[in-house]
């Protein structure tokens, strides 16, 4: 039976997947892995966050913060950095706090800064059709921030975001200049979201897909939106874990924007549209029945119009799991692709799950060092056989360094994983050790109630200077926003 049939003949079973199975010795995602599961390799990248792979299936670009970089992955077992391109200026400017890259064809196009308060704001298109000589095609400076953005052909969808609104733009990359061509605004179709906070409405990422767009728009929900014909975005459904009535009644802005339910941070769908995953960059808020980090949940969306919730996967737990502080297990960024969902879960690792029945997802393989990574986002580089993961120093009162990894893709174990639940057992030289305290042993599995979480809103004192990373976090604990 394929996915579509399975879906529908099984509907919205909703069931939760505990992370306390063990590893299958086989799966869909291509098979066992011989011996201990571990990164095939690494390469370090000042300043790492979002990275992405170029069509070829041997580069990937990642970006570094205050530039970005163009890495060789033909080999996995030794990535290596092909060019670096820092200092990038916007009409005599330098653009900074750059997060997010997009990719397709011999087009890059680089944006920033991610969030207000840094200067210059805009992006700059690369042609990368020779990875070490990525030659500027043009900028575009903007009156707002990019947090994230999608490049798709010759069309690139620029998530909007300031106190007033948060549209999606769509602008024409593809010609002799950059023009835009139309946008969408969750404020148009439903006005009421305008009495609340910017926080808890904001468009936060987007994923497009032949011709539709999927705007996470935090506690508003998962937005599928047409874009067949980028002039007249229109809607099409939407998915909401929680109501418009239901947040204006919370007063508490902690409770809002970081506690669940809600906080659509990240959505994407599978190669053949039909499966969509959203994940929840939440966060224990504390009181007496404090929130579980936020997870991934799965939706079928084969009928577009009419998505159907599935199965979820819960973030792993640890002792401390709040946002000021606390360990961050979240997932970030992901992919789905042949029936697998690879993933970054910050300071918790990466995942590889077997999503064939989507109602019931299995994990396949689970690598973790908390004490020297916090994983960012996960991209297939060759399906069936590699995956890559960018790790970012960029989270708060870590020292971590910022890298690429690669990964096999199969089912496996790491050997003597470390706890989550006991940051004094971790080592910060890459080197792995045994926990020796509140959690499981060697041998031992730990389950979604023995494990760790948290998001991706990151520090970055050892990238750009303290002063800078301190007011950045300061705006963006106080909700601060342009």
């Amino acid at each position: 039976m394929n996915r579509r049939a399975f879906l529908r003949a099984t509907g919205g079973a909703g069931l939760a997947l505990s992370l306390s199975s063990p590893a299958a010795a086989t799966g869909s995602s291509g098979g066992a892995v011989q011996g201990t599961y571990e990164p095939l390799g690494r390469v370090p990248v000042t300043g790492a966050a979002e990275a992405v792979v170029g069509d070829d299936g041997e580069t990937a670009y990642v970006a570094a913060t205050t530039g970005f970089a163009s890495i060789d992955v033909s080999d996995p077992a030794t990535p290596t950095v092909l060019a670096e391109k820092r200092g990038i200026e916007i009409d005599g400017a330098t653009l900074t706090e750059i997060l997010d890259v997009a990719v397709d064809g011999d087009r890059l196009v680089v944006a920033g800064p991610a969030n207000p308060g840094f200067g210059v704001m805009g992006f700059r298109c690369y042609d990368v059709s020779d990875p070490e000589n990525p030659v500027s095609t043009g900028a575009h400076e903007t009156d707002f921030f990019i947090h994230n953005c999608y490049l798709e052909d010759d069309l690139l969808f620029v998530v909007v975001n300031t106190q007033r609104e948060s549209p999606l733009v769509i602008y024409d990359v593809g010609g002799d200049g950059i023009t835009q061509l139309g946008y969408w605004s969750l404020l148009e179709r439903e006005p009421g979201w305008r009495d609340i906070d910017w926080s808890p409405r904001q468009l936060h990422d987007v994923y497009v897909q032949d011709e539709t767009a999927y705007l996470a728009h935090w506690n508003a929900g998962t937005y599928l939106v047409d874009v067949s014909d980028p002039t007249e975005p229109a809607y099409v459904s939407h998915v909401a874990q929680t109501s418009l009535e239901e947040q204006r009644g919370i007063a508490d802005s902690d409770a809002a924007t970081k506690g669940l339910p809600g906080n659509d941070h990240y959505a994407a769908v599978d190669d053949t549209g039909d499966l969509l995953a959203i994940g929840r960059e939440a966060w224990s808020t504390g009181g007496e029945d404090p929130d579980r980090p936020g997870g991934i949940d799965l939706y079928d969306v084969t009928d577009p119009e009419d998505p159907i919730q599935q199965g979820s996967i819960d973030a792993p737990r640890t002792a401390d799991e709040t946002y000021r502080g606390g360990t961050w297990t979240t997932s970030h960024n992901f992919e789905l692709r042949n029936e697998t969902l690879y993933s970054s879960w910050y300071r918790a690792g990466v995942m590889i799950h077997d999503v064939t029945d989507p109602t019931a997802p299995e994990r396949l393989a689970w690598w973790r060092d908390p004490g020297t990574t916090g994983f960012w986002t996960a991209r297939v580089i060759e399906p069936g056989e590699t995956f890559l993961a960018s790790s970012t120093e960029a989270i708060p009162n870590t020292s971590l360094e910022g890298a690429l990894y690669t990964f096999p893709i199969g089912a496996g174990e790491q050997a003597d994983p470390p706890s989550l639940r006991d940051p004094a057992t971790w080592t910060t030289d890459g080197n792995e050790t045994n926990d020796t305290g509140t959690g499981p042993g060697p041998g031992e599995n730990e389950s979604a109630d023995t494990d760790d979480p948290i998001p991706g809103f990151t520090g970055l004192a050892g990238v750009i200077g303290s002063g800078v990373a301190l007011e950045w976090l300061r705006r963006r604990c106080g909700n601060v926003q342009d």
